[in-house]
């Protein structure tokens, strides 16, 4: 079984869009006094191309990196970072990179001079999570020049209609609710309608959590957070 690792080179953000208003992170840095508005780099920026005693990478060969879950890949406070950032991903080509952002509409102005149509090494998940934010950001992220394309609607605040952008292009479409004690509600059925326009344009499919606050059938229901990914899993509806 492949492993999976998270990789955070810088941390703090700046909210971007309705989606990062309860963001996680600053909701986090909050709880110890931090301003996750500052970015800064951290300790683990070159963690990818660190080595042991012997002479090996601290991350083996074919684990799962996913890159920046503390802040966006994309941000511009990061752009003098990046290039160095670029350089350990193609050093480590044989590992698996995951970059989800709300920043596509940046991408052409980030990506290095021998992007091409993409590193084959490297997914990039754009996030969605309203239908404004999927007019603004799939028509961009569509027309990109990227290898392995991933969308995640998640934090899920309403209905999405991305049928009109949604291709065999897209490996898997990711679905989920918001957490912490403000969250908004998750509707089921706007889920299942996620699901619906993944089987009709023959991608994968994952709910990957409740959120906190979870509508179904009439019904809201206020879920702990220990049993958001799990009763998203008990529900069965993932698509392979």
């Amino acid at each position: 079984m492949t492993g999976e690792t998270v990789w955070n080179p810088w941390h703090g953000c700046r909210k971007y869009s309705e989606g990062c208003r309860h963001c996680y992170v600053y909701r986090r840095d909050g709880s110890v006094g931090r301003d996750a508005s500052e970015i800064t780099k951290n300790q683990a920026f070159d963690l990818p191309v660190k080595k042991n005693r012997n002479g090996e990478y601290k991350i083996p060969s074919g684990t799962v990196v996913y890159a920046c879950m503390t802040s966006d890949f994309f941000l511009e406070e990061a752009d003098a970072w990046r290039k160095e950032i670029w350089s350990m991903i193609r050093e480590r080509s044989d590992l698996e990179f995951i970059i989800i952002t709300k920043r596509i509409v940046r991408f052409d102005k980030c990506i290095p001079e021998d992007w091409g149509d993409g590193y084959a090494n490297v997914s990039i998940a754009c996030t969605v999570e309203n239908q404004q934010e999927c007019d603004t950001r799939l028509p961009v992220f569509m027309s990109a020049p990227i290898k392995r394309k991933l969308i995640v609607c998640e934090p899920l605040l309403g209905h999405i209609d991305m049928s009109p952008y949604i291709t065999d292009e897209i490996e898997s479409v990711i679905a989920g609710g918001e957490s912490g004690n403000e969250a908004r509600v998750c509707n089921y059925d706007h889920v299942l309608d996620i699901r619906r326009q993944c089987i009709d344009a023959g991608v994968r499919f994952r709910f990957k959590q409740t959120g906190a606050r979870f509508l179904k059938d009439g019904k809201l229901y206020r879920i702990e957070r220990r049993y958001q990914h799990k009763q998203a899993r008990a529900a069965g509806i993932d698509v392979e």
